[in-house]
């Protein structure tokens, strides 16, 4: 009996939650499960194959240090890879965590920036702990000072522009709003990956990664602020601005 009380009681409170944050949660559990599976076998060197593949497919035969397509898609791909840099970023962030201020959010505008913070000591961390050499079968098109794996700008456009996507689709009611929100956070995001392989600085795996650490991170980041949320920990969408 007192099973059964307790079983009902746990369903009551699934119930209870929102259905987007069950989806957040197994998409969390899936990218935590993607990127141990892509780090083994990037450990284990089974996708050099497919690395170099992709890699040359996407430079001339003949010349290498030529990116395939005009000069202006080349020089287009550095616009875009600059979209997940730190210079870019650290705008975008200091941006938002000013207009939380300004609107009287201030504990939320800390959380986005330790979030924020967060990610970026993450990237670091698990770089140092893969060491994995940058491509050297391409010239690079980019100055690049890191490890490769995974890319740390494709994780880190991942955490800025996914959790700056949800948190301005949260305070939108209109559903296509929010999902013209979050595809534009998502299309940056691949834009950025994308790019740092056509410019020969990250394997694709590299990019895989950084893109499934990153949406983890993300999601998780998310799925802590709105619990606090609900505490009252950090002021919520709906709480009205002290301007």
């Amino acid at each position: 009996m007192h099973t059964g009380s307790h079983t009902g009681s746990v369903f009551r409170r699934l119930g209870r939650l929102e259905w987007p944050i069950l989806v957040s949660m197994l998409v969390l559990a899936g990218a935590v499960w993607g990127f141990a599976e892509l780090a083994d076998a990037v450990v284990e060197g089974d996708t050099h194959a497919f690395d170099r593949m992709v890699l040359l497919a996407l430079h001339s035969e003949t010349d290498l240090a030529d990116p395939l397509g005009p000069e202006w898609l080349e020089e287009m791909m550095r616009d875009f890879t600059a979209l997940g840099g730190v210079g870019v970023l650290t705008l975008l962030t200091a941006a938002a965590a000013g207009y939380l201020l300004l609107t009287g959010k201030s504990r939320a505008a800390l959380a986005l920036v330790l979030s924020i913070g967060g990610g970026i000591l993450l990237s670091s961390l698990v770089k140092t702990g893969f060491d994995r050499p940058r491509p050297d079968l391409v010239s690079h098109g980019s100055y690049v000072y890191t490890a490769s794996f995974p890319s740390g700008h494709s994780m880190m456009a991942a955490v800025v522009y996914l959790t700056l996507g949800a948190l301005i689709a949260r305070v939108r009611p209109s559903r296509r709003v929010k999902a013209y929100v979050l595809s534009i956070a998502v299309l940056v995001t691949v834009l950025v990956g994308i790019s740092r392989v056509y410019l020969g600085v990250h394997w694709p795996t590299d990019v895989l990664g950084g893109w499934a650490t990153g949406a983890a991170w993300a999601l998780l980041c998310w799925l802590g602020m709105l619990w606090f949320q609900r505490r009252g920990k950090i002021e919520s969408e709906e709480q009205p601005s002290r301007i």
